[in-house]
């Protein structure tokens, strides 16, 4: 039997046997003829509750209610009522048997002994929405679905079944089956496994990576078998989902296992370091921790310290961003008073920068700051763990050290995303211990596509004396008068500028080489990528700047330590036509500010160059974005700097961060030959900038742009070539036979249609090869006869691609053009202004109260104003049951009024104009209860009179709950957690009741103001 490109079903039957013998899965059968709606199968996670939890049946009930309640509300999004499931899944939900009786929490997952969980499989289950889907494989755990598989077959590639997941989370298909979904899975057998969650998009799919002694005959079997163990795939849930600033993101390997070393450090209280390289997510493994060490050690304490402004805030955007709050510390003093308290439990401390120059923080001085802060009494309180960022700082020791005499107790965990230097290595290992985990290097991240390869080139701009006489003279009479000290010092600082600075003809050639980059390369040249040029000083930047502007290259800025003041200018005027450094780079910095503040306009170039690359093409920086900022459209870094070691390889990393699929490297143009002419030393990325590293750390770093160029090309051609071989004659009826068989026989096209995909994407990587170096051939060695005949192949085969194609009537993947054709929707489209459809003041209710005027004929009849007023009324009552939780009693009096206006209407006591308008008055009042005039002047916000309301009309005691609300709550305090108990605790302390306290706590948690 041919086993070649099997069907899907033969991998989905396989792989179902793997859920039931190997990882010990109940088969809950194939639910094609079963279709359900919810992700929530209500009698399994009953059966769960009451049987294996030993909830009584009214707690099971309530429990599983506010389950589906939440998975079912998607009105806010995906996003919104996935994070509300997962909250209930993780933290339990608090339930009461009866009114007065004490809640008691019920736990839909028992996280604590995974194999007491019901974990089961159904196959094909048919999901009804808008429009229906079948997912091939549902994985449940006490009948929550918790993961989805979509199967391909062989031949088909696995990014098939992430888009079909991708389709299946949008609203017209089955939204809500996803909103308790973890993991979102995808393979086949040729390609393996790639998982995600809701919304994760094709290109962040990822792939696990784990050695096993059991051996599978295929890959997918392998990653489902390793991930899907029952204690396995709970862990992944509880420990490794982030829910950060509107993405749900989940760990990679190297994360999960650089984590569990820690958990195994953290036992043993032994300090170590964790190597991650830039860009693998490094962050987010110390948010990871974070919460893991909270959770599970006592008294627990996390104090982060970096050494830069940018990983200060950086840092603190991501713990805000995953609604944890974190308090960053002003002064080393404010840092010991933070630690001599109980509270808070995590801090961030900047070491700070004492000079403006500074490149890294000033370790002595803020050591000596500390010291002089301590107070007598001192004493570090609760178990303190200190994350020290960038450990591979030379001076992180002598802070280790201080910090060791401050907290004894503490135990101490590196982070650093570089290798570490030869001469600290050991001294690094004997400060924070040993690595935690195995170092995840760049070779290895590349390989993961974690980020991408990043190709060299360097370029030389020489420059030279033009008329050494001139020069000669000028100093001749410049210098009369000065003694000769003076004159060798003026000869000397001469020629450092020389060297250092540069002339403004060397400048202006390295921005026209830049310029012309953005006319013909890739990504520069499309707007879809942009770059960073280093420059070796403000003053050189502020230069760049100028020429760039000169060029009518504007869409560029200047980013660095450089904050221009008034106070710059003062004593620099010389009355020369040529300014000083300092006043150039004052005037330069004010006419690009244009009014802003520095911070304002830095903030503002960093968010167009992200999210904009075609309206901020450049950045030119000195010391500032090259750690800590993370841009996937930057594709070319161009350096005019000194550069080596941690500052290189951070800077370098700039550029490698994945992008869309156009992005296939990283690009580092390098003017100052930094790596002493790669080319000649290919095999050795520890020449020249970094010889302090250990070869076999920065193994796979660099590649020479012209060698891997040639390779490629090379291999492309070659192999569209063997592709194209048994084609003979090979003219164009030979091609179309043998790539197409009889193009009137549909059979025949669909046979020979693996063929074609193999040739068409072939092509495409020779063309792609090919455009990278067209203009560059005789520079990587071609003679202009071979360029010549390749350009020629190039062309060949990309017509024979493009007639193969209109010969089979190939569907056409119009994915590149949909931006383009966008624009010109958005170009040549138009729509009339709105008109007013009802004489409704409230804009908020436009869409509630849709023709409630009188109707005009031919609606007036009897049968449309029934209709009309039904819509109303159910309009109306739907916006009631929804705002019912934010005041009760109010919306309980609305719903009574509705009542008795529709039984009006129905026995016609009332005329149909004064019912429309008694409808309008309810309407308005139902939207804006601000609205009406009845309540005490104290109580000005919705949220003081939705607790008057529900406080028996008690001005006073509403305005005391609003008063302990806005103290006593905490950043992302509806955590189900401590957050919440502590404020649940300052309000009973008024209420004096828990029940009516838990009542109020529910209204609260509503309220958008608090």
């Amino acid at each position: 039997m041919n086993n070649i490109g099997k069907s899907e079903r033969e991998s989905q039957n396989r792989i179902i046997q793997l859920f039931k013998n190997e990882l010990q899965y109940t088969y809950l059968g194939n639910w094609e003829e079963k279709p359900r709606s919810l992700p929530v199968e209500e009698n399994l996670l009953l059966d769960f509750l009451i049987n294996s939890q030993g909830y009584s049946t009214i707690v099971a009930n309530k429990a599983v209610l506010e389950l589906v309640k939440a998975a079912t509300n998607v009105s806010s999004g995906l996003y919104d009522a996935n994070k509300e499931v997962y909250k209930l899944l993780r933290y339990g939900v608090a339930v009461r048997e009866e009114l007065g009786e004490q809640k008691e929490r019920a736990w839909f997952i028992n996280w604590a002994a995974p194999h007491k969980n019901n974990f089961a499989i159904a196959e094909e289950v048919t999901v009804t929405g808008q429009h229906s889907k079948r997912p091939d494989i549902v994985i449940y755990v006490n009948g929550i679905a918790l993961g989805i598989i979509e199967l391909k077959n062989s031949r088909k590639g696995v990014e098939w079944g992430i888009r079909q997941n991708l389709d299946n989370q949008k609203p017209m298909f089955i939204q809500k089956f996803f909103s308790t979904m973890q993991y979102v899975l995808a393979g086949n057998d040729t390609q393996g496994l790639r998982y995600g969650t809701i919304e994760t998009t094709e290109k962040y799919y990822l792939q696990w990576k784990e050695e096993t002694d059991k051996k599978f005959e295929y890959a997918i079997d392998k990653h489902l078998y390793l991930m899907c163990q029952k204690d396995r795939f709970l862990e992944l849930i509880h420990d490794f989902v982030v829910f950060d600033k509107g993405t749900k993101k989940l760990c990679r390997p190297n994360q999960f296992f650089g984590i569990k070393a820690a958990h195994k450090n953290v036992h043993s209280k032994q300090g170590g370091i964790i190597w991650h390289t830039q860009g693998s997510g490094k962050s987010l493994t110390m948010v990871w921790l974070t919460k893991w060490i909270r959770e599970n050690i006592d008294n627990s304490r996390i104090l982060i310290i970096t050494d830069r402004e940018e990983l200060d805030d950086q840092i603190e955007k991501l713990f805000l961003g995953v609604e944890e709050n974190i308090y960053r510390t002003k002064s080393g003093k404010d840092l010991i008073s933070k630690l001599n308290n109980t509270s808070p439990w995590l801090i961030a401390s900047l070491v700070h920068k004492f000079g403006r120059n500074s490149e890294e923080g000033d370790f002595d001085g803020y050591i000596e700051e500390l010291k002089k802060s301590l107070p007598s009494d001192f004493r570090a309180k609760g178990n303190i763990y200190v994350f020290v960022d960038e450990c591979h700082r030379t001076q992180s020791g002598k802070l280790h050290d201080a910090m060791k005499l401050l907290l004894p107790e503490a135990l101490f965990i590196g982070f650093t995303g570089t290798p570490l230097l030869k001469k600290d290595k050991q001294k690094s290992i004997e400060v924070f211990g040993p690595y935690i985990g195995e170092p995840y290097k760049f070779d290895e991240a590349v390989a993961d596509g974690v980020v991408l390869d990043l190709l060299y080139e360097a370029r030389d701009v020489e420059q030279f004396v033009t008329d050494q006489q001139s020069i000669d003279d000028w100093f001749d009479a410049e210098t009369k008068g000065l003694t000769d000290n003076a004159k060798i010092d003026l000869k000397r600082k001469w020629g450092t500028m020389q060297k250092v600075l540069g002339s403004k003809s060397r400048l202006e050639k390295i921005v026209f080489d830049i310029v012309k980059d953005f006319k013909i390369k890739p990504r520069l040249s499309t707007g879809e990528g942009n770059a960073m040029l280093v420059s070796s000083s403000v003053y050189n930047a502020c230069k760049y700047y100028e020429i760039f502007q000169n060029a009518g290259f504007k869409e560029c800025a200047i980013i660095t330590s450089y904050n221009p003041h008034h106070g710059d200018t003062k004593g620099e005027e010389t009355g020369e036509s040529t300014p000083t450094e300092k006043l150039l780079k004052y005037e330069v910095y004010q006419k690009m500010l244009n009014g802003k503040t520095t911070e304002d306009f830095e903030d503002q170039a960093k968010t167009q160059f992200i999210k904009e690359p075609a309206k901020m093409k450049l950045l030119i920086v000195v010391d500032k974005l090259l750690t800590g900022f993370d841009a996937p459209s930057a594709t070319y870094l161009y350096i005019d700097k000194s550069m080596q070691d941690h500052g290189l390889f951070q800077a370098i990393c700039r550029v490698n961060r994945v992008d869309n699929e156009d992005k296939e490297y990283g690009y580092i143009v390098d003017y100052k030959d930094l790596f002493k002419s790669l080319q000649r030393s290919i095999t050795d990325y520890t020449s020249g900038a970094f010889d302090e590293y250990d070869l076999d750390d920065v193994k796979g770093l660099l590649s020479d742009r012209y060698e891997v160029s040639k390779d490629r090309l090379e291999n492309a051609l070659e192999t569209v070539i063997a592709l194209c071989e048994p084609v003979h004659p090979q003219d164009e009826p030979s091609f179309i036979r043998y790539f197409c068989g009889n193009t009137e026989n549909p059979e025949d096209i669909k046979e020979t249609e693996e063929r074609r995909v193999t040739l068409y994407k072939s092509v495409v990587a020779l063309i792609r090869a090919y455009a990278n170096i067209a203009n560059e051939m005789h520079k990587i060695g071609y003679t202009e006869q071979e360029a010549d005949k390749i350009k020629q192949q190039v062309q060949f085969y990309s017509d024979l691609r493009e007639t193969i194609k209109q010969a089979s009537g190939d569907y056409v993947d119009l994915k590149r053009f949909e931006p383009g054709m966008r624009q010109l929707m958005d170009m040549y489209l138009d729509a009339k202004s709105s008109k007013k459809i009802s004489d409704f003041e409230n804009k908020s209710l436009v869409d509630l109260i849709l023709h409630v005027s009188e109707p005009p004929e031919p609606y007036g009849n009897k049968r449309s104003k029934e209709a009309v007023a039904e819509t109303i009324e159910n309009n109306v009552r739907k916006v009631i049951i929804e705002e019912t939780q934010t005041n009760p009693k109010y919306y309980e009096k609305m719903s009574k009024l509705l009542d008795e206006l529709i039984k009006q209407r129905k026995e016609e006591t009332i005329a149909y104009q004064e019912y429309l308008e008694k409808i309008k008055q309810l309407a308005s009042d139902v939207s804006n209860p601000m609205g009406k005039t009845d309540y005490p002047i104290s109580l000005n916000s919705i949220a003081k009179r939705n607790l008057f309301d529900n406080l028996n009309n008690d001005e006073i005691l509403a305005l005391a709950i609003d008063n302990v609300i806005k103290s006593n709550k905490l950043d992302g305090w509806r955590d189900g957690g401590l957050k919440e108990k502590k404020l649940r605790i300052a309000i009973n302390e008024i209420i004096k009741d828990d029940s009516k306290t838990e009542e109020l706590m529910q209204i609260v948690k509503a309220q958008n103001e608090y």
